[in-house]
Order: C-alpha cells, then sequence, then structure tokens
C-alpha cells in the first residue's frame, strides 16, 4: 500500500505570495478577456477558464468576457441546412444567417459560459451588444480589387457590422455589484437591424471603453511569431505595424494585431495575443512574472506595463 505525497504547504504558500503584486497591479481594474477558439469546445479547458474568471473577480478584478463561436455556428447552419459562404476569410451574413447567429451566440453559447462560471461560484449574466443599447453597429465595408480590371468593387458581406459607438453604463453598474458580464458579439444598428461583429473587434471597443487595463486575446497559438518563428514577449504598436507590413504576421494573426494596435491607442494599458488551449493561461499571464504570450503596447514606454 502506497500512500500519496504530502503536499509541500510552504511551496504553496510562497506561490500565493509571489502573486500578490501582481493581484495588487489589478486590484478594481478592469480586465476584458475575449473567450473562443478550441479552448471553448474543450470542457476541460472550459472549466478551468471558467475557475480562472471567478479567481480574478475574487482577487479584486473586474473581468469582461467577451465570446465568440464560429464553429458552433457552422454546425447549427449544417445541421438547418444553410449554405454559407466566406469572402476575405468573413462570413457572409444573410438574414437567414444572422437569425441563426444570434441563437447560438447570444443565447446558447452565452449561457453555457454563464452557467459555468456560476457553477465555479461566481456571479454572472449574459448579455449582448443590443442590451441596454451597449454597441451601436454599422454595415462592415470591405473592398477588394477584380484581378482583370483592376478596379477596386465593394464586397457585400450582408449584416455582418463593426462597432460605431459604445456605451458601457450598464457594464459599470454591473461591475459595481460584483458581477460578471458575458458578451455576445451581436448589436443592432440605428435602424434596428441586427449585425454579426468579429468577437475581436467587439471585445477591443468594450476595452476601450471601459478603460481596461489589459484586454487578453485568446487564441489558438502561442502568441506573435517574429520573422525568425520565435515567440515576441513585448512589442510597442510600431513593432505591431511593422510585422503586418513586412508580411511577417499571416492570415488570422494580422486582424488580432490590427485589434490590439486599436486598442492601445484608444484606452487599453495593454493587449495581450495568448493561447487560450494552454490551462489557467489568464492566471499565467496576470499573476505570475512570466506572461503567457505576447504583450502589445503604446509607443515609447506612455504607460507602464
Amino acid at each position: 500500500m502506497t500512500s500519496e505525497p504530502k503536499p509541500n504547504k510552504t511551496k504553496e504558500a510562497a506561490i500565493l505570495a509571489q502573486a500578490l503584486p501582481y493581484m495588487l497591479r489589478y486590484d478594481d481594474r478592469v480586465v476584458v478577456v475575449k473567450y473562443g477558439g478550441h479552448a471553448m469546445g474543450d470542457e476541460h479547458l472550459a472549466r478551468a477558464f471558467a475557475r480562472d474568471i471567478v479567481l480574478l473577480r475574487q482577487s479584486g478584478v473586474h473581468p469582461i468576457v467577451v465570446h465568440g463561436g464560429g464553429p458552433q455556428i457552422g454546425k447549427m447552419l449544417e445541421r438547418l441546412n444553410i449554405q454559407s459562404e466566406f469572402k476575405d476569410g468573413l462570413r457572409v451574413t444573410d438574414q437567414a444567417t444572422v437569425d441563426v447567429v444570434e441563437m447560438v451566440l447570444a443565447g446558447a453559447i452565452n449561457k453555457q459560459i454563464v452557467t459555468a462560471i456560476t457553477q465555479e461560484g461566481g456571479r454572472a449574466i449574459g448579455l449582448c451588444g443590443k442590451d441596454a443599447n451597449m454597441v451601436t453597429a454599422k454595415k462592415l465595408r470591405r473592398t477588394q480589387m477584380d484581378p482583370d480590371s483592376n478596379i477596386e468593387r465593394i464586397v457585400d458581406l450582408g449584416f455582418v457590422g463593426e462597432p460605431s459607438d459604445v456605451k458601457p453604463e450598464i457594464l459599470h453598474r454591473l461591475i459595481s455589484e460584483e458581477i460578471i458580464p458575458v458578451i455576445a458579439p451581436i448589436a443592432a444598428g440605428k435602424k434596428g437591424d441586427t449585425f454579426n461583429i468579429n468577437a475581436d473587434t467587439f471585445a477591443g471597443a468594450i476595452a476601450s471603453a471601459m478603460d481596461a487595463k489589459r484586454f487578453l486575446l485568446l487564441t489558438d497559438v502561442e502568441g506573435v511569431l517574429g520573422a525568425d518563428g520565435e515567440l515576441i514577449a513585448d512589442m510597442d504598436v510600431d513593432g505591431a505595424r511593422k510585422l503586418i507590413k513586412d508580411g511577417v504576421a499571416k492570415g488570422g494573426m494580422i486582424p488580432k494585431l490590427e485589434t490590439a494596435i486599436s486598442a492601445a491607442e484608444n484606452g487599453v494599458e495593454a493587449v495581450v495575443i495568448v493561447n487560450g488551449k494552454t490551462e489557467h493561461a489568464v492566471l499565467l499571464e496576470l499573476f505570475t512574472e512570466h506572461g503567457a504570450g505576447t504583450l502589445i503596447h503604446k509607443n515609447n514606454d506612455e504607460v507602464a506595463v
């Protein structure tokens, strides 16, 4: 018969003590977390994420969660035999599609995340941009160069939008009551039309409106890689722009960097692009000296990070 090893209580206490300076750094400050990707579909990682968010709140931080749900939307559209078309990596969203998008994002996924946080002991409430007129959307305008005529043409993505205005009063009220907002990236336009908004872009607008201390973009890679393939731990917005200009940043990393640049220049102290598939990535980034991704901030150390 073997006995289980006894926990090293001194080591556990030391870990907690080391986290204290970081807890004080974020005490009573807003942290916006964009949650999505493969981590959302993994039950174990989803529970760990919910636990991290509850721990942030119990530590004096005010977390706000913005979530995506592209894979889940795709599965539901397939079940309903609604064909999806993509242009420039974005789903063309007609009226039938936007109804499904709203049902999946603001309904099923949103309530799953709220329930997970509640089961871990937190108090969460599900919202979308329509609630309390929090986010007003406008139609996303994209253009594409016709290779035959060399004429720039407008790409019609249907009911795909981008934030035009954010009224964060409801979020301030909720966090003052120690309630964790969980927000789906759906918003109404000025005429009442429903728009599907990219979750990264939506989260960045929320983070800027809330003057967030940190904006965490949970993704499926370790962070931003340089030309040598190595992880870049820290960069300013000029460095981020150079990665895009030089073609080092590719594919889905480009809009993430663009979102990070916009947020860092509009009220957010720093943005972190981090791998959401790493268990407890949020806590590692915020409460340890190691960090867990790429930190992006204003130029010339304009703010302490």
